[in-house]
């Protein structure tokens, strides 16, 4: 017995390993052997393409295509329209089947809505990429970036808040009171907070 949803427009190919407690939601496509975690939610018109891997509550917004080579942590949150890609160099007559490069996105990051993240890039863990940013470049751990191409114009917090910077390296998040430190170009949650 299936412990997840999908809607009776949704296409669950064989081999996939689907999460208790997900929803996948109309004219959707899993295709064969992706690994989705528990409370995972697929929304319309999603494409998710062979052997990809989603962790725990990855929410998945209408329309975005994941391609095969893409791996996801908890958390992630894929906006509406957004896409990967995982060919650099694709020629419709040339075949270039086992030659994905790869794309990994880290627990809590967010990529908004129309965003293209080109294949062979990463994303930090709760990275934020702005609405309709091109990341052509591995993007650090809490970083904002947006753009075409993208850039880095600050950081973020795990709750979604921009982080300024005092003097001696640190922030804190307006919400969550968490403390954050930003040392030689890099952004770490402090201990404790």
């Amino acid at each position: 017995m299936k412990e997840y949803y999908a809607h009776e427009t949704a296409v669950v190919d064989e081999g996939c390993e689907i999460g208790k407690g997900t929803k996948i939601w109309h004219f959707s496509h899993i295709m064969p052997n992706c690994k989705i975690g528990e409370n995972c939610n697929i929304g319309q018109n999603v494409v998710i393409s062979p052997e990809v891997v989603l962790g725990r509550n990855v929410k998945v917004q209408n329309n975005v295509s994941i391609y095969t080579g893409v791996t996801c942590d908890d958390d992630v949150f894929l906006g509406p329209s957004m896409v990967f890609t995982n060919v650099v160099n694709p020629r419709s007559a040339v075949n270039r089947r086992g030659q994905y490069s790869k794309t990994h996105v880290g627990k809590g990051a967010s990529i908004g809505a129309n965003a293209t993240i080109v294949c062979g890039h990463d994303i930090g863990e709760f990275a934020f990429i702005g609405a309709g940013a091109v990341v052509t470049k591995t993007i650090p751990a809490y970083a904002l970036v947006v753009g075409n191409p993208s850039k880095q114009i600050g950081w973020m917090s795990e709750y979604g808040h921009r982080l300024n910077f005092n003097a001696q390296g640190e922030a804190i998040c307006p919400e969550s009171g968490e403390v954050y430190l930003l040392q030689n170009g890099q952004v770490t949650k402090k201990s404790g907070s």
